[in-house]
């Protein structure tokens, strides 16, 4: 007789114990995640702009980065809108396009109203 026999032979004989350890009461959490349905997709949001206020522009939307990055600027535009002066920096960025750049400096913290 096959060693894996006898263990079959005892699961036959114990299945009614097993079907009851099988049934599994839900409570109110266990019910909730059961009965919780998927959540509706939605679609892509767009751009997120914010109204901004500078001295001479009109209309002025700023895009909203959410996240963590660099935004790079040119410095006639940073020179137009008479913001801040720029602190300097040693700073060389690589682009998407592979060109380097070097920054003339760089600003942190610019609230825009």
């Amino acid at each position: 007789m096959p060693k894996f026999a006898l263990m079959f032979k005892k699961l036959l004989n114990k299945k009614d114990k097993l079907i009851e350890l099988m049934k599994t009461p839900l409570n109110e959490n266990c019910s909730a995640v059961v009965l919780k349905k998927l959540p509706e997709k939605l679609g892509d949001p767009g751009r997120f702009l914010i109204p901004c206020d500078f001295t001479g522009l009109d209309n002025c939307l700023a895009l909203a980065n959410l996240g963590a990055s660099i935004n790079l600027m040119p410095l006639s535009i940073w020179k137009k809108l008479r913001l801040p002066t720029l602190d300097n920096t040693k700073m060389v960025l690589e682009l998407a396009n592979r060109t380097i750049s070097k920054p003339t400096g760089v600003a942190e913290n610019i609230f825009v109203k």
